[in-house]
C-alpha cells in the first residue's frame, strides 16, 4: 500500500433521505433538509467530536460506520488509511427510516475519495455507496439530492434526479424507539399478485410524473402502495394512525419513511403548521413531529471552502 499525499481538510454536508417512497420500494427516494455535517482532517489518531442527535453513538470511533467505510475503501484502493479527526454535527435520527446508514456510508466514501486522492466524481460516490448499501434508493437521493429514481441493471447502479417543487416540504412523525431494517423487511411476503404488481407500477409512474411536473394531484394518486406498507404497518404503528390524513386536502401524500418506523407527510410549506397540528392529534405524545424542507442539492463537499463536486 502507498500513503496518500492529500492533507487538506474536508467539509461534508450529507442529507437525510426518505426511501421506498410510497410505491417505489427500493427505487424511489426523497432527500430531506436534515443533515449530517462533518469537518475532517488528517490527525495522529482517529477521533470524533460529536454534537446533535445521538451524539453519544455518533462519537464512538469503535464500530463507527463512517470510519469503517473509509478504511474499507482506502485499503481496497491500495491506500494506507490515515487517522482522521472529525467534528460532527448530526441532524439525522438513527434507526428511524431517515437514511442514517446511507448518510454514514456516503460520508465514508467521500472521505476515502478525498484523503485517498481517488478523483471520484459525484456519480462514482453514488455507485460506491449504493454497492455498500445493497440497494440504490437512499444513496441516490443522499448524493444527488431531490426526488430520485434509481435501479440496478447488468450489475450497474443508475439514478436520475428530479428537483421537487420549491413550495413543498415534509412533516416527519418520528417515534421514540428505532426499528431495525431487517425486522421491517422480515414482515414482507416473498410473492405478490399480478394485481398488486400492476397497481404499484402504475403508481410509480404517476408519482414520478407528479414530482417532475410539480403536480399535486398526480403525487397524491401515485403515493399509494400495495407491496410493502400494508405489511410493515404491523411493526410501524404510526403508519395506520396517519394514513387517513392522506384524504385531507392540505396533505399531498403520506408514506412510510424508508423501512420505518417514521412516517412522512408531504405538504405545501404554507400548510405545514396545520399538518403538523393534525399529526400531533393522531399520534402518541412521545412522538416527535418535525417540519423539514426538501433538499435539492444532495451531498456537498468542500476543502478550504472550495467545492469539490
Amino acid at each position: 500500500m502507498s500513503a496518500t499525499a492529500v492533507t487538506g481538510p474536508l467539509k461534508l454536508r450529507v442529507p437525510a433521505t426518505s426511501a421506498n417512497l410510497g410505491p417505489g420500494f427500493d427505487t424511489l427516494a426523497l432527500a430531506l433538509a436534515m443533515y449530517l455535517e462533518i469537518e475532517a482532517e488528517a490527525a495522529s489518531q482517529d477521533g470524533i467530536e460529536a454534537t446533535g442527535r445521538n451524539a453519544d453513538l455518533c462519537g464512538e470511533v469503535e464500530g463507527n460506520l463512517i470510519f469503517a467505510t473509509y478504511r474499507t475503501l482506502m485499503e481496497r484502493e491500495g491506500r494506507v488509511p490515515r487517522p482522521l479527526r472529525m467534528r460532527m454535527k448530526n441532524g439525522i435520527p438513527l434507526g428511524m427510516g431517515c437514511g442514517s446508514s446511507a448518510a454514514a456510508r456516503v460520508a465514508g466514501v467521500a472521505l476515502a475519495a478525498h484523503f485517498g486522492a481517488m478523483d471520484w466524481n459525484r456519480t462514482r460516490i453514488f455507485e460506491e455507496a449504493a454497492k455498500l448499501e445493497g440497494h440504490p434508493d437512499n444513496a441516490a437521493s443522499c448524493v444527488l439530492g431531490g426526488f430520485t429514481a434509481s435501479g440496478e441493471t447488468e450489475g450497474k447502479f443508475l439514478a436520475s434526479r428530479i428537483a421537487p417543487s420549491a413550495e413543498w416540504c415534509a412533516v416527519m412523525a418520528i417515534p421514540p424507539e428505532p426499528l431495525a431494517t431487517s425486522a421491517s423487511r422480515g414482515v414482507l411476503p416473498f410473492e405478490y399478485t399480478r394485481a398488486d404488481a400492476v397497481s404499484n407500477l402504475q403508481c410509480v409512474a404517476l408519482l414520478t410524473a407528479g414530482f417532475a411536473q410539480g403536480n399535486e394531484m398526480l403525487v397524491r394518486a401515485g403515493m399509494r402502495d400495495r407491496l410493502h406498507q400494508p405489511y410493515r404497518a404491523k411493526v410501524c404503528p404510526l403508519l395506520p394512525l396517519l394514513m387517513p390524513l392522506a384524504e385531507d386536502p392540505s396533505v399531498i401524500g403520506v408514506a412510510l419513511s424508508g423501512a420505518g418506523p417514521s412516517v412522512l407527510l408531504l405538504c405545501r410549506k404554507n400548510a405545514a403548521e396545520e399538518v403538523r397540528s393534525m399529526v400531533r392529534t393522531h399520534v402518541p405524545e412521545s412522538t416527535e413531529v418535525e417540519i423539514t424542507g426538501l433538499d435539492s442539492e444532495g451531498c456537498e463537499a468542500s476543502s478550504y471552502e472550495i467545492p469539490l463536486w
